[in-house]
């Protein structure tokens, strides 16, 4: 199956069902996986269906009257290579991403600001993925940028995927009013290291590396479009993120290479934790999503792992919110 990231899937079809229970097997034997549960076939035979286990995507190893169970599908020669750029911690979003792609086959490298950073990660977090190597890179510093990509080169040769999670604006800039801060060094700090970082990863590293194609995807949020209390330039930081994404996945469609963003709602990450009022934002969004709730970093993942993969193969220059349907709603009056 295309799309799977790498990752070997296994297809039982079901036709025998329990009388009178839809999409209960008629007979399930010793192995029968507690994750495992149905789905409907298509249209034209609606008597089957399929079995999975929708919540890892391993083998069910189990049986059931008509039940066939098909080879594996291979849905990719070569393990896919994704970077991770801005782990900080296991709260951060690019570590959400990171884990989703895992689970899906792809072999990851992440990328830390600096050393105290990159230690910590090493540390903590990067055995979970398989020992996945945690590289140091200052997205400031052009020369930073160029080994990493060199690095990458020499230790995969290509890359599949590039994750850009990465934003930061000074902490007065992110309380009162959008203009009572605004000087202008913190202005341009605020764009380099939110917007030009993307752009630079994308010449340095990905372009170098990804000739037969990949995807590219940044993290933006609802204030590119709205405005935010307290969001202020980092909310115009984000609206040039996404101005960039359309720019980039027109130039870089020819070369087999998608760009998106992924707009997630509010999440308690590391940067997140400058913004003032950020509590009474959360509360605000989980009262006023339709789904009553606020995004994980479970959901981001997923989210991202789908637009980094085959199934998003016409996908491009978009902006995708991930954020329970707040982005959908209107602000009541008064």
């Amino acid at each position: 199956m295309s799309g799977s990231l790498g990752k070997k899937v296994v297809v039982a079809v079901c036709i025998g069902l329990a009388p009178g229970i839809r999409g209960v097997p008629a007979r399930l034997g010793a192995g029968r996986h507690p994750q495992a549960e149905t789905q409907d076939y298509p249209p034209e035979a609606p008597h089957r269906k399929f079995c999975i286990n929708r919540h890892d995507r391993k083998p069910i190893n189990y049986t059931c009257t008509g039940c066939v169970r098909l080879t594996h599908v291979d849905a990719s020669a070569e393990t896919r290579n994704a970077l991770v750029v801005g782990v900080a911690n296991e709260r951060s979003i690019a570590w959400g991403i990171a884990c989703a792609l895992h689970r899906e086959g792809v072999r990851v490298a992440l990328s830390c600001q600096n050393q105290r950073l990159s230690r910590r990660v090493q540390q903590r977090l990067a055995a979970r993925l398989d020992e996945a190597p945690v590289l140091e890179c200052d997205l400031a510093d052009d020369t930073q940028v160029a080994a990493l990509a060199e690095r990458l080169r020499k230790d995969w040769g290509r890359l599949d995927v590039l994750i850009h999670s990465v934003a930061y604006s000074p902490r007065e800039l992110l309380d009162g009013g959008y203009l009572e801060h605004l000087e202008r060094d913190a202005f341009l700090q605020t764009m380099d290291a939110s917007v030009h970082s993307f752009t630079a990863l994308t010449r340095q590293v990905a372009l170098p590396l990804m000739d037969r194609g990949g995807a590219l995807l940044t993290l933006s949020y609802l204030g590119a479009e709205r405005v935010v209390p307290n969001y202020n330039a980092m909310g115009v930081a984000k609206a040039a993120l996404e101005a960039s994404v359309r720019y980039m996945a027109a130039e870089l469609g020819p070369r087999g290479i998608r760009v998106n963003a992924l707009s997630p709602g509010p999440v308690r990450t590391l940067a997140a934790s400058g913004i003032s009022g950020l509590r009474d934002i959360f509360e605000h969004v989980k009262r006023t999503a339709p789904l009553r709730r606020n995004v994980t970093l479970q959901d981001i993942g997923y989210a991202a792992a789908f637009l980094c993969s085959e199934h998003a193969a016409a996908i491009t220059g978009q902006v995708i919110y991930a954020d329970c349907g707040y982005s959908i709603m209107a602000p009541l009056p008064g």
